[in-house]
């Protein structure tokens, strides 16, 4: 027999004896579990993922409807027998982006804006191509997306029920940057919330001109005391104010040239107050309405105007050429707007300061929302 058959005889006998001896040592083992009463191990059943939906709020806690509102959100959310949801607060520093980033990486599905306007900006630029959801408990002074969806205003427990049962809904955003601002005391400097180029988010209007102006110096007590009937007070101290120079272009066609009081771009056009300014805005058209306001005559003008924006919330409209207050309207992907001097803008009622050169564009479909 030759040397490499003993040689893998002797292998194979060494594999014998290892395998007899493993077998050995198992039953050993388990004679002693049984002895000192251990059974064997058991695999746990894998622990499935909640499927619930995990909700967020992010609460502006300067407005006084928001205390006292936490207790009342996780009782609604505990007798649906949900989770109990996750409750950040804005800040001055972060109104309410950062809140809401933080909320999505802590695994929420719906994240809910409880505050104003600007909490509501706050929260959909925190949001916006996530494709999670973003809810709604207004309680502001315009709440202008909540009107414009249908949604209920003033009364957090109704507002509660849609965020708790309601359906989902795409809808655009609206985004305006701000290409020159004007030179002089007005100016913020280097602030980089107002450096040019910095996009602002926006749901339902931004404005250049007449309406910024108003925004930009309605009183914040008087705001707090009447609600939104305190810009129109502060409009009347702008009834007399300059036309603007504006030069208007509209996605790739030539520029035009215009005198205005006021350059409406809407994502949507309800307004406080039942007024209408965009009566055939859509809010997941993908398409920016545009509306160009103006007025002479003084008063006479603006009372004209203010007949216009009512009759066509009634769904009649006067296209007279002759007319002392007028509103001219067009539609639009993207508009690039330049006026002479500079003029307030604004984003929702949100103020961005005086602006030389802005242009805005539509982000189809980039935010969902739950409506009722």
């Amino acid at each position: 027999m030759s040397w490499t058959l003993w040689l893998a005889i002797a292998a194979l006998a060494v594999a014998v004896v290892a395998l007899a001896v493993a077998l050995g040592l198992r039953a050993q083992q388990t004679r002693q579990r049984r002895a000192h009463g251990d059974a064997p191990p058991v695999e746990e059943p894998p622990v499935e993922d909640d499927p619930r939906e995990l909700v967020a709020f992010v609460a502006n806690p300067s407005k006084p409807d928001v205390a006292g509102l936490e207790t009342l959100v996780r009782a609604a959310f505990a007798d649906a027998a949900l989770p109990d949801p996750l409750w950040f607060e804005t800040t001055v520093e972060d109104p309410g982006v950062g809140q809401t980033r933080d909320a999505l990486a802590r695994g929420a599905d719906v994240v809910v804006a409880v505050g104003g306007d600007g909490t509501v900006r706050a929260v959909a630029e925190g949001m916006v191509g996530s494709g999670r959801t973003m809810g709604l408990v207004p309680v502001g002074t315009g709440n202008l997306l909540a009107r414009n969806l249908d949604l209920p205003v003033g009364d957090a427990r109704a507002a509660l029920a849609v965020v708790i049962a309601g359906s989902d809904r795409p809808v655009d955003v609206g985004w305006v940057k701000v290409l020159r601002y004007a030179e002089g005391p007005d100016d913020a400097g280097p602030d980089p919330a107002r450096d040019a180029g910095t996009e602002h988010i926006f749901l339902v209007i931004a404005g250049l001109g007449f309406d910024a102006a108003m925004v930009a110096d309605t009183d914040d007590d008087l705001k707090a005391k009447v609600g939104w009937v305190a810009y129109f007070v502060a409009g009347i101290r702008h009834l007399h104010g300059r036309r603007m120079r504006a030069r208007i272009q509209l996605d790739d066609t030539p520029p035009v040239d215009a005198r205005l009081r006021s350059l409406l771009i809407g994502n949507c056009g309800r307004l406080p107050g039942g007024l209408t300014l965009l009566p055939d805005a859509v809010i997941d058209d993908g398409i920016l309405d545009i509306a160009a306001i103006d007025t002479r005559g003084g008063v006479v003008g603006w009372a004209q105007l203010f007949g216009e924006v009512v009759m066509q919330g009634l769904g009649v409209r006067n296209d007279l050429p002759a007319k002392i207050g007028r509103i001219d309207h067009a539609r639009a992907r993207r508009v690039r707007v330049r006026v002479e001097d500079g003029e307030q803008a604004q984003v929702d009622g949100d103020v961005l300061g005086l602006a030389v050169e802005i242009e805005a564009r539509v982000d189809p479909g980039a935010l969902v929302v739950r409506t009722a």
